[in-house]
């Protein structure tokens, strides 16, 4: 019994991680000045000053990165 629910809790773990995949963070980068659009989960250090998301899509990422009052209205890096 105990071995089935570890199997379990480990196939949960490789799931949310298989999930993970494919998804964008918009996450302002202090160190740059600069809204960035990045493909894994952010860990808020010193430089990081916001995150949001996840998104499904690049182009989600994009519409939100738009309406973010802190990122600059165009970033050179995004196109």
């Amino acid at each position: 019994m105990r071995a089935l629910i570890l199997a379990g809790a480990f196939t949960v773990l490789i799931g949310t991680a298989c999930f993970a995949d494919g998804l964008y963070w918009v996450v302002g980068n202090r160190a740059t000045d600069k809204c960035e659009i990045v493909t894994s989960k952010p860990v808020v250090i010193d430089d990081i000053w916001f995150e949001d998301g996840p998104y499904q899509s690049l182009e989600d990422a994009k519409l939100a990165r738009s309406t973010i009052d802190a990122c600059p209205e165009k970033d050179p890096a995004a196109e």
